[in-house]
């Protein structure tokens, strides 16, 4: 793995065999802000949002959901990794020595260096525990109102965008509880119909043409 500074500053991870980033060479802090946040976070109007987080890499997500909760909510942040970075890599990303990271240092490396499926209060009213496990074994009580589905791709996993991943996360939402992704495949589009999703396809990020938001449409289930 190697660390690559990106178009507006912020570093990502690069994978030499295959061909992948863990965010857009064009912008990591944008392509989030903009796929998560922008047309995930924002939309999200509960006093209480539980969110699911396929694939936390960098913790980029954490600190950008937390950068920019209202205060007037609690967010619930359970995300999964079944490849934690090592601290040679996350200490290596550059994130908390931008200006909009400086105060979140302390909860970068929490993000991190915390105990697996420990709660942890990195703010009064928001609550995160992380998972190393992959989305296909993890099981829960709890339903969710968002999911940020950020994994790797279609060409490198495509196991991660399947017929039978999309029902199983259909299942963990709560009624009009949606998924945010940056990835647009045409058959990961079909699949998300097809296990009951009302879908949309929105302007994607930087340069990208499209990205995908797409909601429990069945709100009795």
């Amino acid at each position: 793995m190697q660390i690559e500074i990106t178009q507006d500053g912020s570093s990502t991870i690069f994978i030499p065999e295959w061909n992948e980033r863990y965010h857009s060479k064009n912008g990591a802090i944008q392509e989030s802000l903009y796929v998560y946040i922008q047309n995930g976070l924002n939309h999200c109007f509960r006093p209480q949002i539980h969110i699911l987080e396929i694939g936390l890499g960098t913790g980029l997500n954490v600190l950008l959901t937390i950068l920019h909760q209202k205060n007037d909510t609690s967010i619930h942040y359970i995300s999964l990794e079944p490849y934690p970075l090592n601290k040679e890599l996350y200490t290596a990303l550059n994130f908390i020595q931008l200006a909009e990271f400086q105060n979140l240092s302390e909860i970068y490396f929490q993000i991190h260096e915390c105990a697996e499926n420990t709660p942890q209060l990195f703010k009064e009213n928001f609550c995160f525990t992380k998972l190393y496990t992959k989305i296909q074994d993890f099981r829960s009580d709890k339903k969710f109102d968002l999911v940020y589905w950020d994994a790797f791709g279609p060409r490198v996993q495509p196991e991660m965008w399947s017929l039978d991943l999309c029902k199983k996360i259909y299942d963990l939402l709560n009624p009009n509880g949606f998924i945010v992704t940056y990835c647009a495949q045409g058959q990961f589009k079909r699949n998300l119909k097809a296990a009951g999703f009302k879908v949309e396809s929105l302007p994607g990020p930087l340069l990208k043409r499209e990205m995908t938001r797409a909601m429990k449409a069945n709100c009795n289930s």
